[in-house]
């Protein structure tokens, strides 16, 4: 039988206080094609997405580690393969998935996130004709969000690879709503996910934050 644990047992194992989700910072760049190839199509001749090209839009890249305001550490999943066996089924291990990835924004007066977003949308389906870049390296990037502890530190990080946008959500505008910023959601389609592994030692004073996505 089981000994009865105590709750000195349980804080002896809670390490560093436990993982909190409040904690964590997003990375995200923009693709390697980037240029005239992922400029909008558009008659509009002002300082708008459509005249800006993803590659001089470095504020919009240093502005995600503060306005992404919600994310998530992604899923783990083997599709099972269900083989009948006189009235049974036996399930045998499948192939992996990726689940879509979703960023929440806060959206600042100058739109530089939603603008790069609709932006890299529009360099693979053009608003105006649906033409668009065809080569998954002119129009993939990278991303990471790493899990930090209360001091700073990073406890965990995930990198995700060969991603783009899929869907950019709407902003919902009303008189009635007051006190609140703007946000809105990104969602990414993933190719894979690697996990960085923890460092020996690694409680709450693990490797200094030093982002940087591979």
């Amino acid at each position: 039988m089981a000994a009865f644990k105590k709750i000195t047992d349980f804080k002896s194992q809670l390490t560093g206080g436990g993982a909190r989700p409040n904690l964590f910072e997003v990375e995200l760049s923009f693709p390697n094609g980037t240029g005239q190839q992922l400029n909008y199509i558009s008659a509009d001749s002002g300082s708008t997405a459509d005249s800006q090209s993803l590659a001089t839009n470095g504020l919009a890249q240093d502005k995600i580690p503060f306005m992404v305001k919600a994310a998530a550490l992604p899923a783990s999943n083997i599709t099972p393969v269900e083989v009948p066996f006189r009235g049974r089924i036996l399930k045998v291990a499948g192939e992996r998935t990726f689940d879509t990835w979703t960023v929440t924004v806060l959206n600042d007066t100058d739109f530089k996130i939603r603008t790069v977003m609709e932006q890299w949308m529009n360099g693979i389906s053009r608003l105006s004709n649906g033409s668009g870049e065809v080569n998954p390296t002119d129009y993939t990037a990278n991303a990471a969000v790493y899990q930090l502890g209360r001091n700073g530190n990073i406890h965990r990080k995930y990198n995700f690879v060969g991603l783009f946008p899929t869907n950019v959500s709407e902003i919902a505008l009303s008189m009635d709503t007051t006190d609140t910023i703007e946000e809105f959601t990104v969602e990414f389609q993933v190719l894979y996910w690697t996990a960085s592994e923890l460092q020996a030692g690694s409680g709450d004073d693990s490797t200094t934050v030093a982002p940087g996505i591979e």
